[in-house]
């Protein structure tokens, strides 16, 4: 029984209490997905599973087993920077950026999720293509909560990026 991380096949942990957030950093050292509230609330320990965004700290381990976990540190490739961590820098979209590599990974999800129509609560067409506007990109990270006030510059990194993405 193993998970695939960033690649890597990782064997589950011994302990089934263990959650994905605490085998990420704990056990496999990966400081870049942040343990923040530890209940849900935040949005800094976000990953992506399969390709689709979660919360890591309201996760166990065991639960993933045989699943792709790709955290902050899977995104870039090699030397070269995802295109919307490039951006986040290009458009200060971080201060402390201690909540930066759940934003990112939340965007990633976020934007699989517009691409397969999913609606959200600002959406006012239903059954229409989803259209990434500020208004929407703001409600789908509402999940990720930056303390610094950055919220204008993530926004604006991830329309570049992603909602420029969709539009293609």
């Amino acid at each position: 029984m193993s998970i695939l991380i960033n690649g890597s096949a990782v064997a589950l942990p011994d302990d089934p209490r263990v959650s994905l957030l605490d085998l990420l950093r704990e056990g496999l050292h990966l400081a870049g997905t942040k343990k923040g509230c530890n209940q849900g609330a935040c949005g800094a320990c976000t990953v992506l599973v399969d390709g689709e965004r979660i919360v890591s700290c309201l996760a166990l381990a065991v639960q993933y087993d045989g699943r792709q976990v790709t955290t902050i540190e899977g995104l870039a490739e090699g030397d070269a920077l995802h295109p919307l961590q490039q951006a986040f820098i290009d458009h200060d979209g971080f201060q402390c950026g201690y909540c930066t590599p759940g934003q990112i990974c939340s965007a990633i999800g976020m934007a699989a999720e517009a691409k397969r129509g999913v609606p959200s609560h600002v959406s006012a067409d239903l059954t229409a293509d989803v259209t990434l506007t500020r208004e929407e990109l703001q409600e789908r990270m509402s999940g990720n909560l930056c303390r610094c006030g950055a919220h204008n510059g993530i926004i604006d990194a991830i329309r570049e990026t992603v909602a420029a993405e969709m539009a293609a």
